[in-house]
């Protein structure tokens, strides 16, 4: 892996050190916040005797960054920037949250203010953390984000267009190894590392929220491809000539099982049935999968018929992939998966109706393990963990 594109240099980071020989009479020799690189100083060792101190003079002793840290607790920075808002936050190597939180991600009319926001945000909720760290690595979940390169490419839901140069921006700041990639990836290390995955070495994890996302393990592996765009299941042929997609083309998966497709299938079924429904009296622009969902529990049957077609189609789909990819698991994640038994149950009996018979009853689907509120923060930071080995 290259320095360059696993983002090496730029400016230093800090890390808080309290000082030494605290609660005796000697002075601490150190008591400051520092640069977490080697520094050299010249200071005077005191040995505390029972009769006087020892006063040993040194010039120009190198303290090293494993004697001044070694103590810390080493974490790294998870970032997930949305269209909307952005969500960072330090995660250690066991995958504990020591402290996150957000900020818009709109408002900034350029990128670099955008990253010079995110930096104080940053810097602001490490003051609040009472914990020694030192920071190890950072790594972003972003929409159309480039492993290879760094970059954010034409993401249509950002302000900023373009390909954006997002780690050689954030390496003006930090001086750590800086790792980007899409949202669902990241996604899929952090249930590799931190959820249900755990042990797998081929397990692929559906994203079904604004968007339908994906993320392939392989070996062992996240599935990048030569360009680094691999994985784009949302954007598969679903339905030959079907419904437009926002991407330009007809029936991709995205127009059906993402949040936007169940509402859609909704209001087909209202505009093809008698059934008397509660859903006939919310306006379209406010119909939601949480009030499908709600639908469907008190047994409404265009909710429910529209639970069953999107897992027909969904379903249907994920058979085609494990041709290709023979899985151990798929996993499910984002707002649309929430319903729960009304939408796992359609997806996998489609699913394996649909499989090739050396495939059937194989293949597990299974709701992500990842905390909903720390999912997005927790897959950027393990992403960063994956690459520091």
């Amino acid at each position: 892996m290259s320095d360059e594109r696993q983002g090496f240099g730029g400016p230093i980071g800090t890390s808080k050190r309290s000082g030494w020989c605290e609660g005796s009479s000697c002075s601490p020799l150190l008591s400051k916040t520092y640069q977490a690189h080697p520094v050299r100083l010249h200071i005077q060792i005191i040995i505390c005797g029972r009769n006087s101190p020892l006063v040993l003079s040194t010039n120009q002793i190198n303290l090293t960054n494993s004697l001044l840290t070694a103590k810390m607790k080493e974490v790294t920075i998870g970032i997930d920037i949305g269209g909307t808002n952005t969500k960072y936050g330090f995660v250690d190597r066991d995958g504990n949250l020591l402290g996150d939180s957000s900020m818009s991600t709109t408002g900034h009319e350029k990128i670099e203010e955008y990253i010079e926001a995110v930096v104080r945000a940053i810097a602001e909720l490490e003051s609040h953390i009472t914990e020694e760290i030192k920071l190890v690595g950072i790594g972003i979940g972003a929409p159309n984000a480039n492993y290879y390169t760094g970059t954010i490419e034409h993401a249509p839901n950002l302000r900023w267009k373009g390909v954006i140069p997002l780690v050689k921006l954030f390496q003006q700041h930090y001086d750590v190894p800086i790792t980007i990639t899409n949202d669902a990836n990241a996604a899929a290390i952090g249930e590799q590392i931190y959820g249900g995955a755990k042990g797998m070495d081929n397990f692929v994890i559906i994203t079904l929220g604004t968007g339908v996302g994906s993320g392939f393990i392989v070996n062992g592996q996240l599935v990048y491809g030569h360009d680094g765009f691999a994985g784009e299941f949302g954007h598969v042929i679903a339905v030959r000539g079907g419904r437009m997609c926002t991407c330009g083309r007809k029936g991709c998966v995205e127009t059906y099982a993402a949040a936007r497709g169940l509402v859609l299938t909704v209001q087909e079924e209202l505009a093809g049935s008698q059934f008397d429904s509660d859903l006939r009296h919310i306006h379209a622009e406010d119909l939601t999968p949480k009030l499908i969902f709600d639908a469907a529990e008190r047994g409404d049957e265009v909710a429910k018929s529209a639970f069953e077609y999107t897992g027909k189609v969904l379903g249907e789909s994920l058979a085609d992939l494990v041709a290709y990819f023979s899985p151990e698991a798929i996993f499910v994640f984002g707002g649309v998966a929430k319903a729960g038994k009304w939408i796992m149950d359609p997806t996998h009996r489609h699913m394996e109706a649909s499989m090739l018979p050396i495939y059937q009853n194989k293949v597990k689907l299974i709701p992500s393990h990842l905390p909903d509120s720390d999912a997005a923060i927790l897959g950027a930071s393990a992403l960063a963990w994956k690459e520091l080995g």
